[in-house]
């Protein structure tokens, strides 16, 4: 079979519209209320909400909790984790009370329109089963609580008066694998216009050819228009990213209205990828006569790339492999509300690690994750669907899919379709569906939808039933063949593969706590210890998973296979595996980062093999261990560096080279597996191929608790209401060293221009709520967070604790 070939710039997508002369866009993000719970008449704007809670959107009504392990207590077996018979899951979503109504209403302004004026409202996400009432009529109804929506609201509107807009939403139990969030957690917008105007996701931006001297963009635009408008035109510049226009067309219109394509040329092209995120901006600019009737802008990024046989991912000419993580919505502490600036704090965190690739596990992202992809250089695999016809759990997608499969794709696609950070299209994760005959269908019908509302980017789907996958055909419908934790069956899959390449789309599913380090050290799937935690020796995996090391080695020695997306890159709220059985366990523990966004080591394995632009040491585990004196406590060093020797108090314990012929841990990581404790200082020295000194590292063994040190991700914020500073709070001895036992309980206090958001200590068994100034450290740390006021200003956060020296840090916030 011929090498599939997708070759397009596009894109970003979500194409959002500037100030134009009769657009207006407006974010409705304050004076809503809500209450929880069913009201018959919530709808009505008669009705008196004085009494419910104001809110401010994007709002998670769930995760200020209390955590209780009987919320959405399931009496499940799980067939992704090969389980026998069903047993009860305490955990499984995250311990939280997201079931039930939620209602938000407020008043809504909307301009006077006038003839051929229309008013629209744009839902980037409402958890779930979402109903929007105008003036008590019903305009739209839309299920999926991960995808975006629009309603034309023009025809609910009073000619005179307010309007009132009311949203009633549903959370039923056992309708997620999760913690899926609750309410309008994502952005509502009101989007007016007053005559001929360019739709929501009203265009769509290509790049057919590609070279260094030329690229050639497609823009393809809708027009909504009345009958009887003055004859239109279309004038679109192309801009770079510096404004400068670089290429110009117009283009006359029927007046009408329809869909219209104009092309350009972008000489020497700046191509996009994750090392240079370059973006173009397309402004369109549509007349009627001599006045101008709206102004629309797509902003998107020109580059190529394709999938080959033999060859796997090339992306400008370039071959590399995706250094990808999976990533489910939430946010930890801050739950599943959006936050911008907590989105782009995690992906500074992920291309500190060298990660250049994202699988938005198993739903439509934000569309904010998506552009700040675009900005920050992330490859983006979004998906669709964690269930299709069969159902994982009673009330999942399965209800909903016959009707709205399509609807849902259609929308996503839409949306997204821009962008350049979107490399491809996933339908679907781990759908029993792969066991029936029908699968392979099912699988075509959905493949066919997003190439037609999407012929540039191919399509794949999260496969974990490799048998079944072959016996029934599933594994060949898709353009990217794409396989969950199946590194052992690679060479045999290739075999059997038409296309020639395949996917990591979830690999390792490795377990441990930050911090937590058990003994013996051995391999080991499944184990469970008394705490409720997993080591962070790193060897702790499922039944069904692998070590990080397994999937590296097929990576390395398969030049077909296209790269993986580690599940996961931070844990996230729900699925404690293997602790789903047992309470208090409510967050996963499969991260390179906790749920406070603390890296784990694990984080250093994989920087030491993607980052390669900045060298890693680092040891492990800390060295503060009273009472094993003299017993066997082995120290690993995760480095880029091919060899290290280890001292223990200055005593060297012998030097270690990574050896491919050994076992897929010793080809990747150092090891000392015979060192002994004593308390003082291990230090490791790393040597480069040449042999010569490069890079060290050293822990030494912890005193008494003695003070606080406060460490924030970012001095300066500004005053937007929103943005975040994430400040980690450490519990150090005498000389600035963790303390790696210390559980105190530390309190927060925020003054000036900010104020306190939440709080988390990366802990899976801590029911503590994220929302109160006050939690136990775990590990010798937790992570504080600040959110800005919409003032400029200066703002002190200062942490206190029994026994404990305090802690103040200050920060600027600035318009």
């Amino acid at each position: 079979m011929s090498p599939v070939k997708y070759v397009a710039a596009l894109l970003l997508a979500a194409s959002l519209p500037a100030a134009a002369q009769s657009r207006q866009e407006t974010l409705l993000n304050t004076n809503w209320k809500f209450t929880k719970g069913d009201q018959p008449d919530g709808a009505k704007p008669e009705l008196n909400d004085a009494q419910w809670q104001t809110v401010r959107i994007p709002h998670d009504w769930a995760i200020s909790g209390p955590f209780d392990g009987k919320n959405d207590l399931q009496a499940v077996k799980i067939e992704q984790n090969n389980e026998q018979q069903a047993t009860l899951k305490a955990g499984r979503t995250g311990g939280l009370p997201f079931i039930g109504v939620g209602w938000y209403r407020r008043q809504l302004a909307v301009p006077a329109l006038g003839p051929g004026g229309q008013a629209v409202l744009l839902f980037d996400g409402a958890m779930s089963n979402a109903h929007v009432y105008i003036n008590g009529k019903e305009a739209i109804f839309w299920p999926y609580g991960y995808n975006s929506f629009s309603v034309d609201i023009t025809p609910y509107l009073r000619a005179s008066g307010p309007n009132t807009l009311a949203v009633r939403l549903e959370n039923f139990s056992e309708a997620s694998r999760w913690y899926p969030g609750a309410g309008l957690y994502r952005n509502v917008h009101l989007i007016t216009t007053k005559g001929p105007h360019i739709p929501v996701w009203g265009t769509y931006l290509t790049t057919p050819t590609v070279t260094p001297a030329s690229a050639t963009v497609k823009l393809q635009t809708k027009v909504q228009a009345t009958a009887g408008t003055r004859a239109l035109r279309l004038q679109t510049d192309i801009r770079d990213a510096a404004g400068k226009v670089v290429a110009s067309t117009t283009t006359p219109l029927p007046a009408s209205g329809s869909e219209f394509s104009q092309r350009f040329a972008v000489k020497a092209p700046r191509l996009w990828s994750p090392e240079t995120p370059v973006l173009y901006t397309a402004e369109s600019k549509l007349y009627a006569g001599e006045a101008l009737q709206d102004t629309y802008q797509t902003r998107f990024g020109i580059r190529s790339f394709k999938f080959e046989a033999g060859k796997g991912f090339s992306l400008n000419g370039q071959p590399r492999k995706f250094r990808g993580v999976c990533n489910h919505h939430d946010l930890g502490p801050l739950g599943s509300a959006v936050n911008k600036a907590a989105l782009r704090h995690q992906l500074a965190l992920l291309k500190e690690m060298g990660c250049d690739a994202i699988r938005t596990s198993h739903n439509m992202p934000a569309p904010e994750l998506v552009s700040l992809c675009d900005e920050m250089g992330f490859m983006l695999m979004v998906e669709s669907f964690d269930e299709w016809k069969s159902p994982k759990v009673k009330n999942g997608y399965s209800q909903y899919f016959d009707q709205w499969s399509e609807k849902d794709l259609v929308n996503m696609v839409h949306r997204d379709r821009n962008h350049p950070s979107v490399i491809m299209w996933s339908i679907g994760n781990e759908v029993p569906d792969q066991s029936t005959p029908e699968g392979p269908a099912i699988a075509k019908r959905l493949q066919d939808i997003v190439h037609r509302e999407d012929p540039t980017r191919p399509v794949t789907a999260g496969m974990d039933r490799f048998d079944d996958d072959f016996k029934y055909g599933f594994a060949k419908v898709l353009d990217i063949p794409s396989f969950n934790y199946k590194p052992h069956r690679y060479a045999e899959a290739i075999g059997k593969l038409p296309q020639g390449f395949l996917l990591g789309s979830e690999t390792a599913s490795t377990v441990s706590s930050r911090g937590v380090y058990k003994f013996p050290v051995v391999l080991a799937k499944d184990k469970k210890y008394p705490d409720n935690q997993s080591s962070s020796y790193d060897l702790e995996a499922c039944n069904w998973s692998q070590t990080p090391d397994e999937e590296f080695v097929a990576q390395d020695d398969l030049p077909y296979v296209a790269g993986e997306f580690v599940w996961t890159g931070f844990d996230y709220l729900g699925e404690p595996t293997p602790y789903d059985e047992s309470w208090p366990s409510h967050s996963s523990l499969f991260g390179m980062f906790d749920l406070a966004g603390q890296p784990k080591d694990r984080y250093y394995l994989y920087r030491s093999r993607w980052n390669t632009a900045k060298p890693t040491v680092h040891l492990l585990p800390h060295w503060t261990w009273p009472g094993r004196e003299g017993q066997t406590t082995p120290v690993f060093c995760y480095t880029n560096y091919p060899s290290a020797e280890l001292f223990v108090n200055g005593k060297s314990q012998g030097r270690q080279t990574k050896s491919p012929a050994a076992t897929p841990q010793a080809r990747y990581r150092l090891e000392w597996n015979d060192a002994k404790y004593e308390a003082g200082t291990i230090k490791v020295v790393a040597y480069d191929a040449q042999g010569k000194p490069a890079g060290t590292d050293e822990i030494h063994t912890a005193g008494a608790p003695d003070h606080i040190r406060l460490v924030a991700d970012r001095a300066k914020l500004s005053a937007d209401g929103e943005d975040l500073a994430y400040v980690t709070a450490r519990v150090e001895d005498a000389q600035g060293n963790l303390c790696p036992d210390a559980t105190n309980q530390l309190h927060f206090t925020v003054s000036g221009a900010g104020r306190f958001r939440a709080v988390g200590n990366g802990d899976a068994t801590c029911l503590e709520p994220f929302q109160e100034p006050q939690m136990h450290a775990f590990g010798g740390q937790l992570v504080a967070i600040v959110q800005a006021g919409e003032t400029a200003g200066a703002v002190q956060l200062q942490a206190t604790a029994a026994g404990l020296k305090n802690g103040v840090i200050d920060l600027k916030i600035s318009k």
